[in-house]
Protein backbone atom coordinates (compact mmCIF):
# COMPACT_ATOMS: atom_id res chain seq x y z
CA UNK A 1 0.00 0.00 0.00
CA UNK A 2 1.03 3.62 0.05
CA UNK A 3 3.57 4.46 2.72
CA UNK A 4 4.25 7.96 4.03
CA UNK A 5 8.03 7.72 4.10
CA UNK A 6 9.50 10.76 2.38
CA UNK A 7 12.73 10.47 0.39
CA UNK A 8 13.47 13.89 -1.11
CA UNK A 9 14.97 14.38 -4.54
CA UNK A 10 18.11 16.25 -3.50
CA UNK A 11 19.03 19.34 -5.52
CA UNK A 12 22.55 20.74 -5.50
CA UNK A 13 24.30 23.37 -7.56
CA UNK A 14 27.50 22.89 -9.51
CA UNK A 15 29.36 24.78 -6.83
CA UNK A 16 28.94 21.67 -4.65
CA UNK A 17 26.62 23.18 -2.07
CA UNK A 18 23.24 21.69 -1.40
CA UNK A 19 20.18 23.73 -2.21
CA UNK A 20 18.05 25.19 0.50
CA UNK A 21 16.19 22.49 2.43
CA UNK A 22 12.96 24.38 1.94
CA UNK A 23 13.07 23.20 -1.65
CA UNK A 24 13.35 19.58 -0.66
CA UNK A 25 11.11 18.52 2.17
CA UNK A 26 8.85 21.47 2.94
CA UNK A 27 6.18 23.23 0.95
CA UNK A 28 7.36 26.69 -0.03
CA UNK A 29 5.12 29.61 -0.77
CA UNK A 30 4.77 29.80 -4.54
CA UNK A 31 5.53 32.95 -6.43
CA UNK A 32 2.28 34.93 -6.55
CA UNK A 33 1.14 38.19 -8.14
CA UNK A 34 0.22 39.37 -4.61
CA UNK A 35 2.17 38.32 -1.53
CA UNK A 36 3.24 39.79 1.78
CA UNK A 37 6.87 40.16 0.68
CA UNK A 38 5.96 41.82 -2.59
CA UNK A 39 3.52 44.27 -1.02
CA UNK A 40 6.24 45.30 1.44
CA UNK A 41 8.51 46.15 -1.50
CA UNK A 42 5.75 48.09 -3.25
CA UNK A 43 4.88 50.06 -0.09
CA UNK A 44 8.47 50.88 0.82
CA UNK A 45 9.33 51.99 -2.72
CA UNK A 46 6.21 54.13 -2.82
CA UNK A 47 7.22 55.85 0.42
CA UNK A 48 10.76 56.23 -0.92
CA UNK A 49 9.44 57.92 -4.06
CA UNK A 50 7.33 60.32 -1.99
CA UNK A 51 10.35 61.00 0.24
CA UNK A 52 12.45 62.01 -2.76
CA UNK A 53 9.71 64.33 -4.08
CA UNK A 54 9.13 66.01 -0.71
CA UNK A 55 12.86 66.31 -0.06
CA UNK A 56 13.31 68.09 -3.38
CA UNK A 57 10.35 70.33 -2.53
CA UNK A 58 11.81 71.28 0.85
CA UNK A 59 15.37 71.81 -0.42
CA UNK A 60 14.92 75.41 -1.68
CA UNK A 61 13.15 76.48 1.53
CA UNK A 62 15.79 74.72 3.60
CA UNK A 63 18.60 76.61 1.87
CA UNK A 64 16.73 79.89 2.22
CA UNK A 65 16.02 79.45 5.93
CA UNK A 66 19.52 78.30 6.74
CA UNK A 67 20.92 81.36 5.00
CA UNK A 68 18.41 83.89 6.30
CA UNK A 69 18.61 82.70 9.88
CA UNK A 70 22.36 82.19 9.68
CA UNK A 71 21.72 78.84 11.29
CA UNK A 72 25.06 77.24 10.53
CA UNK A 73 24.35 74.66 13.18
CA UNK A 74 21.33 73.51 11.16
CA UNK A 75 23.49 72.21 8.32
CA UNK A 76 24.54 68.95 10.07
CA UNK A 77 20.96 67.97 10.85
CA UNK A 78 19.92 68.75 7.26
CA UNK A 79 22.78 66.63 5.90
CA UNK A 80 22.02 63.78 8.31
CA UNK A 81 18.32 63.75 7.45
CA UNK A 82 19.07 63.87 3.72
CA UNK A 83 21.59 61.04 4.08
CA UNK A 84 19.11 58.80 5.88
CA UNK A 85 16.54 59.42 3.14
CA UNK A 86 19.10 58.46 0.48
CA UNK A 87 19.98 55.29 2.41
CA UNK A 88 16.30 54.43 2.67
CA UNK A 89 15.80 54.87 -1.08
CA UNK A 90 18.82 52.68 -1.84
CA UNK A 91 17.61 50.04 0.64
CA UNK A 92 14.27 49.79 -1.17
CA UNK A 93 16.08 49.27 -4.47
CA UNK A 94 18.41 46.52 -3.22
CA UNK A 95 15.75 45.02 -0.91
CA UNK A 96 18.09 44.97 2.09
CA UNK A 97 17.70 46.76 5.43
CA UNK A 98 14.50 48.53 4.45
CA UNK A 99 12.97 48.66 7.93
CA UNK A 100 16.23 49.73 9.55
CA UNK A 101 16.66 52.57 7.08
CA UNK A 102 13.02 53.64 7.47
CA UNK A 103 13.40 53.65 11.26
CA UNK A 104 16.51 55.82 10.89
CA UNK A 105 14.57 58.40 8.85
CA UNK A 106 11.80 58.53 11.45
CA UNK A 107 14.25 58.81 14.35
CA UNK A 108 16.39 61.54 12.75
CA UNK A 109 13.31 63.57 11.80
CA UNK A 110 11.90 63.47 15.33
CA UNK A 111 15.29 64.44 16.74
CA UNK A 112 15.45 67.33 14.25
CA UNK A 113 12.11 68.65 15.52
CA UNK A 114 13.33 68.64 19.12
CA UNK A 115 16.65 70.36 18.41
CA UNK A 116 15.34 72.85 15.82
CA UNK A 117 15.03 75.80 18.27
CA UNK A 118 18.55 75.11 19.52
CA UNK A 119 19.96 75.29 15.99
CA UNK A 120 18.89 78.91 15.57
CA UNK A 121 21.60 81.47 16.35
CA UNK A 122 18.85 83.88 17.38
CA UNK A 123 15.97 81.80 18.84
CA UNK A 124 13.91 84.95 19.56
CA UNK A 125 13.73 86.03 15.92
CA UNK A 126 10.51 85.03 14.19
CA UNK A 127 10.85 82.75 11.17
CA UNK A 128 9.05 84.15 8.14
CA UNK A 129 7.46 80.82 7.17
CA UNK A 130 7.06 77.27 8.33
CA UNK A 131 10.26 75.35 9.05
CA UNK A 132 11.33 73.28 6.06
CA UNK A 133 10.89 70.18 8.26
CA UNK A 134 7.13 70.52 7.68
CA UNK A 135 7.40 69.02 4.20
CA UNK A 136 9.00 65.88 5.55
CA UNK A 137 6.52 65.19 8.35
CA UNK A 138 4.41 62.84 6.23
CA UNK A 139 7.58 61.11 5.02
CA UNK A 140 8.67 60.48 8.60
CA UNK A 141 5.28 59.11 9.71
CA UNK A 142 5.15 56.88 6.62
CA UNK A 143 8.63 55.55 7.36
CA UNK A 144 7.54 54.85 10.93
CA UNK A 145 4.57 52.87 9.57
CA UNK A 146 6.98 50.85 7.41
CA UNK A 147 9.51 50.19 10.16
CA UNK A 148 7.67 49.94 13.47
CA UNK A 149 5.04 47.62 14.97
CA UNK A 150 1.49 48.92 14.82
CA UNK A 151 1.39 50.34 18.35
CA UNK A 152 4.65 52.26 18.07
CA UNK A 153 3.89 53.42 14.54
CA UNK A 154 0.54 54.81 15.76
CA UNK A 155 2.29 56.51 18.68
CA UNK A 156 4.82 58.10 16.32
CA UNK A 157 2.00 59.30 14.06
CA UNK A 158 0.65 61.24 17.05
CA UNK A 159 3.90 62.39 18.67
CA UNK A 160 5.65 63.75 15.54
CA UNK A 161 2.78 66.07 14.42
CA UNK A 162 2.23 67.30 18.00
CA UNK A 163 5.93 68.07 18.32
CA UNK A 164 5.79 70.04 15.07
CA UNK A 165 2.66 71.86 16.27
CA UNK A 166 4.46 72.94 19.44
CA UNK A 167 7.42 74.05 17.35
CA UNK A 168 5.11 76.18 15.16
CA UNK A 169 4.08 78.46 18.04
CA UNK A 170 7.72 79.27 18.85
CA UNK A 171 9.54 82.11 17.11
CA UNK A 172 11.92 79.63 15.50
CA UNK A 173 8.86 77.87 14.07
CA UNK A 174 7.17 80.96 12.68
CA UNK A 175 5.26 81.95 15.85
CA UNK A 176 1.99 80.81 14.30
CA UNK A 177 -1.35 81.33 15.98
CA UNK A 178 -2.56 78.49 18.16
CA UNK A 179 -5.41 77.65 15.79
CA UNK A 180 -3.08 77.45 12.81
CA UNK A 181 -0.67 75.27 14.77
CA UNK A 182 -3.53 72.96 15.76
CA UNK A 183 -4.70 72.76 12.14
CA UNK A 184 -1.19 71.89 10.95
CA UNK A 185 -0.95 69.24 13.66
CA UNK A 186 -4.31 67.71 12.81
CA UNK A 187 -3.51 67.72 9.09
CA UNK A 188 -0.19 65.94 9.61
CA UNK A 189 -1.79 63.51 12.04
CA UNK A 190 -4.68 62.65 9.69
CA UNK A 191 -2.36 62.20 6.72
CA UNK A 192 0.03 60.03 8.70
CA UNK A 193 -2.86 58.00 10.14
CA UNK A 194 -4.31 57.42 6.69
CA UNK A 195 -0.98 56.13 5.39
CA UNK A 196 -0.60 53.94 8.47
CA UNK A 197 -4.05 52.41 7.99
CA UNK A 198 -3.44 51.74 4.30
CA UNK A 199 -0.10 50.07 5.00
CA UNK A 200 -1.39 47.80 7.75
CA UNK A 201 -4.60 46.91 5.92
CA UNK A 202 -2.57 45.85 2.89
CA UNK A 203 -0.16 43.90 5.08
CA UNK A 204 -2.98 42.10 6.83
CA UNK A 205 -4.75 41.30 3.57
CA UNK A 206 -1.66 39.91 1.85
CA UNK A 207 -0.70 37.93 4.96
CA UNK A 208 -4.15 36.32 4.86
CA UNK A 209 -3.73 35.59 1.14
CA UNK A 210 -0.39 33.87 1.78
CA UNK A 211 -1.82 31.89 4.69
CA UNK A 212 -4.89 30.84 2.72
CA UNK A 213 -2.77 29.77 -0.22
CA UNK A 214 -0.38 27.82 1.97
CA UNK A 215 -3.30 26.08 3.68
CA UNK A 216 -4.88 25.34 0.30
CA UNK A 217 -1.67 23.75 -0.97
CA UNK A 218 -1.35 21.68 2.21
CA UNK A 219 -4.97 20.54 1.95
CA UNK A 220 -4.49 19.73 -1.72
CA UNK A 221 -1.44 17.61 -0.90
CA UNK A 222 -3.41 15.72 1.74
CA UNK A 223 -6.34 15.29 -0.65
CA UNK A 224 -4.05 13.90 -3.33
CA UNK A 225 -2.60 11.34 -0.94
CA UNK A 226 -6.03 10.38 0.31
CA UNK A 227 -7.26 10.06 -3.26
CA UNK A 228 -4.29 7.86 -4.17
CA UNK A 229 -4.95 5.69 -1.12
CA UNK A 230 -8.61 5.37 -1.98
CA UNK A 231 -7.88 4.49 -5.60
CA UNK A 232 -5.43 1.85 -4.43
CA UNK A 233 -7.93 0.47 -1.93
CA UNK A 234 -10.58 0.16 -4.65
CA UNK A 235 -8.08 -1.54 -6.92
CA UNK A 236 -7.06 -4.04 -4.25
CA UNK A 237 -10.69 -4.65 -3.32
CA UNK A 238 -11.49 -5.44 -6.93
CA UNK A 239 -8.51 -7.78 -7.12
CA UNK A 240 -9.58 -9.54 -3.95
CA UNK A 241 -13.15 -9.85 -5.14
CA UNK A 242 -12.53 -10.74 -8.79
CA UNK A 243 -9.24 -12.63 -8.66
CA UNK A 244 -8.48 -13.93 -5.18
CA UNK A 245 -12.04 -15.03 -4.49
CA UNK A 246 -12.27 -16.68 -7.90
CA UNK A 247 -8.96 -18.45 -7.22
CA UNK A 248 -10.18 -19.73 -3.85
CA UNK A 249 -13.42 -20.96 -5.36
CA UNK A 250 -11.48 -22.66 -8.14
CA UNK A 251 -9.15 -24.31 -5.64
CA UNK A 252 -12.09 -25.46 -3.54
CA UNK A 253 -13.62 -27.15 -6.59
CA UNK A 254 -10.47 -28.99 -7.74
CA UNK A 255 -11.20 -32.58 -8.70
CA UNK A 256 -8.17 -33.54 -10.79
CA UNK A 257 -4.57 -32.61 -11.63
CA UNK A 258 -5.60 -30.31 -14.43
CA UNK A 259 -7.88 -28.38 -12.09
CA UNK A 260 -5.08 -28.11 -9.54
CA UNK A 261 -2.71 -26.75 -12.20
CA UNK A 262 -5.30 -24.19 -13.28
CA UNK A 263 -5.91 -23.13 -9.68
CA UNK A 264 -2.17 -22.73 -9.13
CA UNK A 265 -1.86 -20.57 -12.25
CA UNK A 266 -4.75 -18.40 -11.07
CA UNK A 267 -3.11 -18.09 -7.67
CA UNK A 268 0.18 -16.95 -9.23
CA UNK A 269 -1.67 -14.38 -11.32
CA UNK A 270 -3.51 -13.07 -8.26
CA UNK A 271 -0.25 -12.75 -6.30
CA UNK A 272 1.38 -10.84 -9.17
CA UNK A 273 -1.55 -8.43 -9.37
CA UNK A 274 -1.48 -7.88 -5.62
CA UNK A 275 2.25 -7.20 -5.72
CA UNK A 276 1.80 -4.73 -8.55
CA UNK A 277 -0.93 -2.92 -6.64
CA UNK A 278 1.09 -2.99 -3.44
CA UNK A 279 4.19 -1.54 -5.06
CA UNK A 280 6.41 -3.08 -2.37
CA UNK A 281 9.38 -5.37 -2.65
CA UNK A 282 8.95 -9.09 -2.39
CA UNK A 283 11.74 -11.60 -1.77
CA UNK A 284 10.54 -13.61 -4.76
CA UNK A 285 10.69 -10.68 -7.19
CA UNK A 286 12.26 -11.53 -10.51
CA UNK A 287 15.63 -9.94 -11.20
CA UNK A 288 17.09 -8.29 -14.28
CA UNK A 289 20.77 -7.95 -15.10
CA UNK A 290 22.10 -4.41 -15.03
CA UNK A 291 23.71 -5.08 -18.41
CA UNK A 292 20.25 -5.71 -19.86
CA UNK A 293 18.98 -2.50 -18.28
CA UNK A 294 21.97 -0.65 -19.78
CA UNK A 295 21.15 -2.11 -23.20
CA UNK A 296 17.58 -0.77 -22.94
CA UNK A 297 18.86 2.65 -21.91
CA UNK A 298 21.33 2.59 -24.80
CA UNK A 299 18.50 1.83 -27.21
CA UNK A 300 16.42 4.72 -25.83
CA UNK A 301 19.43 7.06 -26.00
CA UNK A 302 20.05 6.05 -29.61
CA UNK A 303 16.50 7.03 -30.48
CA UNK A 304 17.19 10.58 -29.26
CA UNK A 305 20.26 10.79 -31.49
CA UNK A 306 22.14 13.09 -29.09
CA UNK A 307 23.17 11.01 -26.06
CA UNK A 308 26.37 8.99 -25.67
CA UNK A 309 26.08 5.94 -23.37
CA UNK A 310 28.97 4.53 -21.33
CA UNK A 311 28.84 1.27 -19.32
CA UNK A 312 31.21 0.59 -16.41
CA UNK A 313 31.62 -2.54 -14.25
CA UNK A 314 28.24 -4.16 -14.91
CA UNK A 315 29.30 -7.82 -15.06
CA UNK A 316 27.35 -10.08 -12.73
CA UNK A 317 25.11 -7.35 -11.35
CA UNK A 318 21.33 -7.77 -11.22
CA UNK A 319 18.50 -5.82 -9.61
CA UNK A 320 14.80 -6.53 -9.01
CA UNK A 321 12.64 -6.22 -12.08
CA UNK A 322 10.42 -3.51 -10.64
CA UNK A 323 13.51 -1.45 -9.73
CA UNK A 324 14.91 -1.88 -13.25
CA UNK A 325 11.64 -0.65 -14.74
CA UNK A 326 11.62 2.38 -12.46
CA UNK A 327 15.26 3.26 -13.24
CA UNK A 328 14.72 2.81 -16.97
CA UNK A 329 11.60 5.01 -17.00
CA UNK A 330 13.27 7.71 -14.90
CA UNK A 331 16.36 7.69 -17.12
CA UNK A 332 14.29 8.02 -20.28
CA UNK A 333 12.33 10.88 -18.71
CA UNK A 334 15.58 12.66 -17.79
CA UNK A 335 16.86 12.30 -21.37
CA UNK A 336 13.59 13.54 -22.83
CA UNK A 337 13.62 16.59 -20.52
CA UNK A 338 17.20 17.34 -21.52
CA UNK A 339 16.36 17.25 -25.21
CA UNK A 340 13.22 19.37 -24.74
CA UNK A 341 14.45 21.99 -22.28
CA UNK A 342 18.26 22.12 -22.03
CA UNK A 343 18.69 23.99 -25.29
CA UNK A 344 21.87 23.65 -27.33
CA UNK A 345 24.46 21.49 -25.56
CA UNK A 346 27.94 20.49 -26.62
CA UNK A 347 27.56 17.08 -25.00
CA UNK A 348 24.90 14.84 -23.53
CA UNK A 349 26.03 11.70 -21.75
CA UNK A 350 24.55 8.71 -19.94
CA UNK A 351 26.79 6.59 -17.72
CA UNK A 352 25.57 3.28 -16.27
CA UNK A 353 27.88 1.80 -13.63
CA UNK A 354 27.86 -0.62 -10.74
CA UNK A 355 28.19 0.59 -7.15
CA UNK A 356 29.46 -0.78 -3.86
CA UNK A 357 25.99 -1.90 -2.75
CA UNK A 358 25.58 -4.47 -5.52
CA UNK A 359 23.33 -2.02 -7.27
CA UNK A 360 23.80 0.50 -10.05
CA UNK A 361 24.18 4.20 -10.66
CA UNK A 362 22.86 6.00 -13.73
CA UNK A 363 24.08 9.51 -14.51
CA UNK A 364 22.35 11.62 -17.15
CA UNK A 365 24.16 14.88 -17.87
CA UNK A 366 24.19 17.69 -20.40
CA UNK A 367 26.01 20.98 -20.90
CA UNK A 368 22.83 22.93 -21.61
CA UNK A 369 21.43 26.08 -20.06
CA UNK A 370 20.71 24.70 -16.56
CA UNK A 371 18.45 26.53 -14.12
CA UNK A 372 18.30 28.17 -10.69
CA UNK A 373 16.75 25.76 -8.17
CA UNK A 374 16.08 28.51 -5.59
CA UNK A 375 13.72 30.33 -7.95
CA UNK A 376 11.41 27.35 -8.36
CA UNK A 377 7.93 27.49 -6.82
CA UNK A 378 6.70 24.42 -4.98
CA UNK A 379 3.28 24.69 -6.63
CA UNK A 380 4.84 23.35 -9.82
CA UNK A 381 5.21 19.58 -10.08
CA UNK A 382 8.01 19.32 -12.63
CA UNK A 383 9.93 16.05 -12.30
CA UNK A 384 8.53 15.18 -8.90
CA UNK A 385 6.42 12.31 -10.19
CA UNK A 386 8.31 11.36 -13.34
CA UNK A 387 11.68 10.83 -11.64
CA UNK A 388 11.66 11.45 -7.90
CA UNK A 389 8.61 9.44 -6.86
CA UNK A 390 9.28 6.72 -9.40
CA UNK A 391 12.86 6.15 -8.20
CA UNK A 392 12.05 6.58 -4.50
CA UNK A 393 9.18 4.08 -4.74
CA UNK A 394 11.63 1.49 -6.05
CA UNK A 395 14.03 2.12 -3.16
CA UNK A 396 16.47 4.40 -4.96
CA UNK A 397 17.47 8.01 -4.74
CA UNK A 398 17.98 10.76 -7.33
CA UNK A 399 20.30 13.76 -7.00
CA UNK A 400 19.99 16.88 -9.14
CA UNK A 401 23.00 19.11 -9.79
CA UNK A 402 22.48 22.25 -11.85
CA UNK A 403 23.22 25.93 -12.16
CA UNK A 404 22.43 28.51 -14.80
CA UNK A 405 24.75 28.24 -17.77
CA UNK A 406 26.57 25.15 -16.50
CA UNK A 407 24.28 22.33 -17.50
CA UNK A 408 22.37 19.73 -15.51
CA UNK A 409 23.25 16.33 -14.11
CA UNK A 410 20.80 13.82 -12.65
CA UNK A 411 22.33 10.89 -10.77
CA UNK A 412 20.03 7.95 -10.04
CA UNK A 413 21.31 5.39 -7.53
CA UNK A 414 19.78 2.06 -6.53
CA UNK A 415 19.46 1.10 -3.74
CA UNK A 416 19.56 3.98 -1.30
CA UNK A 417 22.68 3.96 0.82
CA UNK A 418 20.70 3.63 4.05
CA UNK A 419 18.39 0.94 2.72
CA UNK A 420 20.67 -1.47 0.93
CA UNK A 421 19.54 -4.38 3.10
CA UNK A 422 16.06 -3.16 4.03
CA UNK A 423 12.64 -3.62 2.43
CA UNK A 424 11.70 -0.99 -0.10
CA UNK A 425 9.46 1.84 1.13
CA UNK A 426 7.13 3.72 -1.19
CA UNK A 427 7.85 7.45 -1.25
CA UNK A 428 5.22 9.98 -0.15
CA UNK A 429 3.84 12.23 -2.86
CA UNK A 430 4.58 15.51 -1.15
CA UNK A 431 8.37 15.28 -1.44
CA UNK A 432 9.27 18.35 -3.49
CA UNK A 433 8.59 21.22 -5.89
CA UNK A 434 12.20 22.16 -6.63
CA UNK A 435 12.40 19.78 -9.54
CA UNK A 436 9.86 21.84 -11.37
CA UNK A 437 12.69 24.08 -12.38
CA UNK A 438 12.70 22.09 -15.59
CA UNK A 439 9.19 23.35 -16.20
CA UNK A 440 10.04 26.83 -15.01
CA UNK A 441 12.40 27.57 -17.82
CA UNK A 442 15.44 25.52 -16.91
CA UNK A 443 14.45 21.91 -17.65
Amino acid sequence: MVSTTTQPFTAVGDDAHEADGSLLGRVRHPLNPISHAQIEIVLSRSVAGVAVIFAMQSAPLMLEQLESRKAAFGVPIAILLGLTIVIFVVATLIRRGIRTAAAAVAAVYLAALFVWPLLMIDPTAVLESKPWLWYLCSVATSCAAIALPLFWAAAYTVVAPITFGLLRVLPSGGEAENLLAVLDTCYAMLLGGTVLIIIYVLREATAKVDTAQSNALAKYSVAVRHHATEVERVEVDSIVHDTVLATLLSAAGVRNARGAELAAAMARSAIIRLQEANGERNLDDATVSVAKLAARIRSAAASTGVFTVTELCLDGLSIPEHAAEALYSASVQAMVNSVQHAGPAQSRNVTVSGNDQSGCTIEISDTGRGFDVSSVASARLGLRVSIHDRVAAAGGVAVLRTSIGRGTTITITWPRADEADEPIAVSAAEAMGALSGRDAGGK
